[in-house]
């Protein structure tokens, strides 16, 4: 199964819901307990292209590993109100793999220039994955913009106090 995801379908957690942006910012194939995530270059605003984001309804830990691209994976845990308490960034390059842990929501953002494809092992259950947190917030603590042509992160204002950010 494919699915297809529209500018339309991210406005709920983009910096800027109106702003211009990707037409189809990415694609999801489905298949025997393995997902292929196919994202677009591009910004909607001045925020990079990214998927939805989403936590777990679930303990197991996530992997994910990069086929193609240039792109960043966030990670966030909140607490019982939906805070953030945690924001980890990890690069994504061709090779590399990154685990998911368990309690741990997370979004792909491309930053390249081409597309950027990576491979995870979420089940494909629809009760296996809950958006709702991310919608709530309107995204994760922190959106990923550019300035003067750098990657810069941009506080989400839905957070009363945005974790530090920690890296790889």
């Amino acid at each position: 199964m494919i699915d297809t995801k529209t500018h339309k379908d991210l406005e709920d957690v983009l910096m800027e819901p109106k702003a211009p942006g990707v037409k189809e910012p990415y694609f999801v194939l489905h298949e025997d307990g393995q997902n292929i995530t196919i994202l677009s270059s591009g910004k909607n605003g001045i925020e990079y292209n990214k998927t939805y984001g989403h936590f777990h309804n679930y303990m197991g830990v996530e992997i994910y590993h990069c086929l193609y691209g240039q792109g960043i994976l966030i990670m966030q845990r909140n607490d019982e109100e939906g805070e953030a308490k945690e924001f980890k960034v990890m690069t994504l390059t061709p090779g590399k793999q990154v685990e998911i842990p368990a309690g741990f929501g997370h979004s792909v953002i491309n930053v390249g220039k081409g597309y950027l494809v990576v491979l995870d092992n979420a089940p494909n259950k629809p009760d296996a994955h809950n958006y709702q947190p991310v919608k709530e917030k309107q995204g994760f603590a922190y959106y990923l913009v550019e300035k003067k042509g750098e990657i810069a992160f941009e506080v989400n204002p839905s957070y009363h106090v945005p974790p530090q950010i920690s890296t790889e």
